[in-house]
């Protein structure tokens, strides 16, 4: 999708440095980070939101992959969160999990 921020950082247009990387995923620390570790990991693939994603391999595969960077940062506690749509959060429309560790963690956040 031309307009969308992570397919542009996915496609190298938009600087970006990966924590991680494969055929089928990408990883980069957030930029409005809400704890001291705080990485996005999307699909290379556009999706709007989770409810277009069909592949559930895809789903998986993006938890194995945060899995993985928290491993190799030492994040021992650690939350995945996704949002699906602007009221839920979500102000990019591209697929994108969540992954925040290195400090208590509240519910409600804030």
């Amino acid at each position: 999708m031309s307009d969308c921020i992570f397919c542009k950082i996915v496609a190298g247009e938009i600087p970006s440095e990966f924590v991680y990387e494969d055929d089928r995923v990408v990883a980069f620390r957030d930029i409005d980070p809400q704890g001291p570790f705080h990485f996005l990991i999307i699909p290379r693939q556009h999706f709007k939101s989770i409810k277009e994603m069909k592949d559930e391999s895809l789903m998986g595969h993006l938890l194995k992959a945060g899995n993985r960077i928290a491993e190799e940062n030492n994040i021992e506690d650690f939350r995945y969160i996704i949002n699906t749509g602007e009221e839920a959060g979500q102000t990019v429309f591209h697929v994108h999990l969540h992954l925040i560790g290195g400090r208590k963690m509240t519910w409600p956040p804030g």
